[in-house]
């Protein structure tokens, strides 16, 4: 396996994993919350070490297109519980669009020693616009608690 981590100058991440931003768009727009890039990009890696990310969603879409490894499934719920799961491999889907204002989660599976995914956010990507999920998540969507409680910081 390429040492994804040191070739690409990935950092660890709060969520989970490790990435580095490759890309935000000179371009500005205007948004409700403030201005904004119109996109950004990063690299996001999954390994044995940091296996899984946690619960979190973000004001803007984002395109997940797996790049080397996998599988990596990716858990989303929709503002109304409707919880979905994708499988990003070679057998699988190669690309997901998780909508803005969605929770989700990624995780290796199938013995996947790595998964490297680039993401594409449009608008670009602001920390003001990012919110792990609390606790209080599973009690907004007790019929999910279960599959989502490892996902949620204790």
């Amino acid at each position: 396996m390429r040492d994804w981590q040191s070739e690409l100058g990935l950092e660890r991440h709060g969520e989970g994993g490790y990435f580095r931003r490759i890309y935000t768009s000179p371009h500005e727009l205007t948004t409700a919350h403030g201005p904004r890039p119109s996109a950004s990009s990063i690299h996001y890696l999954l390994d044995a070490a940091q296996p899984s990310g946690l619960l979190h969603r973000n004001r803007s879409d984002i395109l997940h297109f797996l790049i080397d490894g996998g599988p990596l499934e990716y858990v989303t719920v929709d503002p109304a519980g409707t919880l979905a799961r994708t499988v990003l491999g070679a057998d699988a889907e190669r690309f997901l669009l998780v909508p803005g204002g969605w929770w989700k989660a990624s995780r290796l599976v199938g013995g996947a020693g790595h998964g490297l995914v680039a993401e594409v956010v449009t608008p670009g990507f602001d920390y003001a616009d990012h919110e792990f999920a609390p606790r209080a998540v599973l009690d907004e969507f007790p019929h999910l608690a279960e599959e989502l409680r490892e996902f949620v910081r204790a």
